[in-house]
């Protein structure tokens, strides 16, 4: 069980909520299914230790280097229990069949394409394992050793290039007699799904090479990529904000529950001290009845100003995205977006809700939001949002920024920033960056935090975070 234990261990780094129960219900679990069948095992763990689908990606991916597929059968004697002995099995299985590791050579590569091509039309699982496992120990390796000093799933696919296989297998396909022409296009939806899915085997293979040579808790960590809510903000590629932009609805739903059970416990007041010991002197002193006061009714105002420029956009993007959805929680928002002008997107945004896909490529084509040129300016958006929309400011408005506070060598106006603070209620600036690079090159981060609170929010699990707890009841 040292390795089930491991593998919670791993789950657990990557944010998982695995407890004691379900640990020992996945242990109870293979206990009864036994390990001859890995796939068994591996949907059986899934079963105990998943709380949602969207964490099976990464599952996958953790649990190929705790319990990998078996090697291909060695030439030669070795231990099939050594790790070492099992990479150096599938390493020279790949020279038999492509010629030497260390020099594939073209010939070699265009016969494993062929292959990897048959292999795809056939579906043959099993045997795109082994391609795959062949063809990371051919083209995977680099490093000046004769072991060599790792293995780049990279490297192997940018020689395979599996993507261009497309029309190869496609004509195998429909030479078979099995696919008839009009489901051309569902045919090729099928082949994008198995080449990436072939892709993914390469990934997993040099995951699992290096985890024999590095230890798989250290490439657990460092190699396997977390769920989309654990993603570096400015690091996101499309898929991973596509998928991000899919959460917003349950992160709201969870987060306006928070926030109606914070209103609950806030309507019930705080103690009136000096009504609670005027009272207490008919009890000779004791506070026997504590006397609350009791809060006004009245939902807060939240205004949210956000750079839209650059890297940041997919963070102001999904934060405005959430907090539309979080719209019923306040008696008013109002949303304004910015790169060196400001304009007001809260039109926009409700007309978006339903698609927030495309909600940055609106804002950008629909408001005005550069001057003469197209690169962020803080100052001159902080400048202009106080001229323009000073009336959105008041004692009950809680105001949140969006944005990495770069100025590109600009005037940061930070007086206009002390005006926002001292008209408004409270402001909060959500920074993507870590705050080791706050003040480096053309930030002006700690400027800026000096006159409002100002919070590192890297991803989309710290966004929850701190809306939950920042936004205003």
């Amino acid at each position: 069980m040292a390795r089930l234990t491991a593998l919670v261990a791993a789950l657990r780094d990557h944010g998982f909520g695995i407890g004691t129960g379900e640990t020992v219900d996945a242990g109870l679990a293979l206990e009864a299914i036994g390990f001859t069948d890995r796939e068994r095992v591996r949907e059986a763990l899934a079963a105990t230790l998943l709380h949602g689908e969207r964490q099976r990606p990464v599952f996958d991916r953790v649990f190929d280097l705790y319990f990998p597929a078996k090697a291909t059968a060695p030439t030669t004697a070795t231990d099939p229990d050594d790790p070492d002995d099992r990479a150096d099995a599938i390493h020279a299985t790949a020279g038999h069949a492509a010629g030497d590791p260390g020099d594939p050579g073209d010939a070699g590569l265009a016969g494993l394409r062929a292959r990897i091509a048959e292999a795809l039309a056939a579906g043959d699982t099993a045997l795109l394992d082994r391609l795959a496992a062949e063809a990371v120990a051919g083209w995977g390796a680099y490093g000046s050793g004769p072991g060599t000093d790792g293995w780049s799933s990279y490297q192997t696919l940018s020689r395979l290039r599996p993507e261009t296989l497309l029309a190869r297998v496609r004509a195998a396909r429909t030479a078979s007699g099995r696919e008839p022409e009009f489901t051309d296009r569902l045919l090729d939806d099928e082949i994008r799904r198995a080449i990436e899915g072939f892709r993914e085997r390469v990934r997993t293979e040099a995951r699992r090479r290096v985890a024999d040579r590095q230890g798989r808790d250290r490439v657990a960590r460092r190699a396997v990529a977390g769920t989309a809510d654990r993603v570096d903000f400015l690091l996101a590629g499309r898929e991973q904000l596509d998928e991000l932009r899919r959460t917003v609805r349950p992160l709201a739903r969870k987060l306006a529950t928070r926030l109606a059970a914070r209103r609950r416990r806030a309507a019930r007041g705080e103690i009136d001290l000096r009504r609670t010991l005027r009272g207490s002197l008919s009890t000779g002193g004791v506070p026997v009845r504590p006397v609350l006061r009791r809060r006004r009714p009245g939902r807060p105002e939240l205004v949210l100003l956000c750079d839209v420029s650059g890297s940041v956009a997919g963070f102001a993007e999904f934060t405005m995205a959430l907090v539309q959805a979080l719209h019923d929680q306040f008696s008013r928002v109002r949303v304004f977006a910015f790169v060196n002008r400001v304009d007001e997107v809260t039109g926009l945004l409700a007309r978006g809700a339903a698609d927030p896909a495309g909600l940055g490529e609106r804002i950008l084509a629909e408001a005005r939001l550069t001057g003469w040129h197209g690169q962020s300016d803080y100052g001159t958006a902080l400048d202009e949002f106080v001229e323009r929309y000073a009336d959105a400011l008041g004692p009950r408005t809680v105001v949140f920024v969006l944005g990495d506070a770069r100025t590109n060598r600009a005037d940061p106006r930070a007086e206009s920033l002390r005006l926002i603070a001292e008209r408004a209620r409270r402001v909060h600036w959500l920074n993507p960056e870590q705050p080791a690079l706050w003040g480096t090159g053309d930030s002006v981060a700690p400027l800026y935090a000096e006159l409002v609170d100002m919070w590192p929010c890297r991803n989309a699990r710290r966004l929850g975070e701190l809306i939950g707890r920042l936004l205003p009841v």
